[in-house]
C-alpha cells in the first residue's frame, strides 16, 4: 500500500533514480515522482509491478484547470498510470463548488482517456479553521462529495509540504491525522479509496492508517519500514515476540 514518494524539490536526477530502484527492490505500490521525471521512472521501472504516478499542480493547486489536465496528459503519455492532483485550496476556502468540482472532473476525465487514476488531494492542514462559512469538518465532507461526483478513485490527505506558519512565524505541520483518515473515509462511498500523506514514518504508522480504511499510503521512510515489517515477521515465524510501538501520525513531511 505504500507510494514511494519521490518528491522533495533538491532531489537530483541520481537520488531519483536510486529511488526508483529502492521501489522496485522493497515491491512498493507506486513511486510518486515529479512531472518531468515521469519518462525516467517509466523506463526504470519497465517490466516491473510498480505503477508509476505522477503530481499535478503540486504542491499548492494554483495552476489553471487547463494547466492541470494539460499536465494530466502529458504524464500519461509519458508513461504515469496515477496522478495526484491537489485542488485550488483558495477556491475551496471561497465557497466555489463549482469550480473545485469542475477541475477535478477535467482531470478525472483525461486521465481515464488514458487509463490512469485519480488521487485528489485536500491539503487538510489549511482546512483547520474551516472556511465558506463552514467547519473544518463540514468543509472536508463537502470535499469528499465533490471528489466522489467528479469520479476520482481516491482522496487523499496531504500533500507533505503544507506547512502552516504561526503567530510566532514558525512553520509546522500535522498531514495525515487520524480523525481526518477517520472522517474522510466515512464521507465517501466503497467506490472511493483513501490516501493518507504527511508523517507515516513507521511500520505502526502504516499499520494504523490501514487499520483506518487507508488503502495507500505516502512515504519516503519506505525502506525503514519494510525493514521493520520484514523482522517483525521472521520473529513471528521463529516464535519471537515483537513489541509494537505507539503510531507515528503527523508532524512531518511526506
Amino acid at each position: 500500500m505504500i507510494d514511494h514518494s519521490l518528491l522533495h524539490p533538491t532531489m537530483t536526477d541520481q537520488e531519483l533514480e536510486d529511488g526508483c530502484k529502492l521501489a522496485a527492490k522493497y515491491g512498493v505500490a507506486s513511486v510518486c515522482v515529479k512531472p518531468y521525471y515521469v519518462k525516467q521512472a517509466a523506463k526504470l521501472l519497465a517490466g516491473t509491478d510498480i505503477k508509476v504516478g505522477a503530481v499535478i499542480g503540486f504542491p499548492h493547486g494554483n495552476s489553471t484547470t487547463e494547466t492541470k489536465r494539460y499536465e494530466t496528459e502529458l504524464a500519461c503519455k509519458d508513461g504515469a498510470v496515477e496522478l495526484d492532483m491537489v485542488i485550488n485550496i483558495g477556491k475551496a476556502l471561497s465557497g466555489d463548488w463549482r469550480y473545485v468540482e469542475q477541475e477535478i472532473r477535467v482531470v478525472c476525465d483525461e486521465a481515464r482517456r488514458h487509463r490512469a487514476k485519480v488521487k485528489v488531494i485536500f491539503e487538510n492542514d489549511y482546512l483547520a479553521s474551516g472556511g465558506a462559512g463552514l467547519t473544518a469538518e463540514a468543509l472536508k465532507r463537502k470535499l469528499c462529495d465533490l471528489c466522489e461526483r467528479a469520479g476520482a478513485d481516491w482522496i487523499k490527505t496531504s500533500t507533505g509540504y503544507g506547512f502552516v506558519k504561526g503567530a510566532d512565524g514558525r512553520y509546522s505541520y500535522q498531514g495525515a491525522t487520524e480523525a481526518d483518515l477517520k472522517l474522510m473515509r466515512s464521507a465517501v462511498s466503497d467506490k472511493v479509496q483513501v490516501k493518507a500523506a504527511g508523517g507515516v514514518r513507521d511500520l505502526d504508522g502504516l499499520i494504523r492508517v490501514r487499520e483506518l480504511g487507508a488503502t495507500r499510503c505516502g512515504a519516503s521512510a519506505t525502506a525503514g519500514i519494510l525493514d521493520e515489517y520484514k523482522k517483525r515477521l521472521e520473529a513471528e515465524r521463529s516464535g519471537r515476540s515483537t513489541e509494537a510501538k505507539q503510531p507515528t501520525l503527523g508532524g512531518g513531511g511526506y
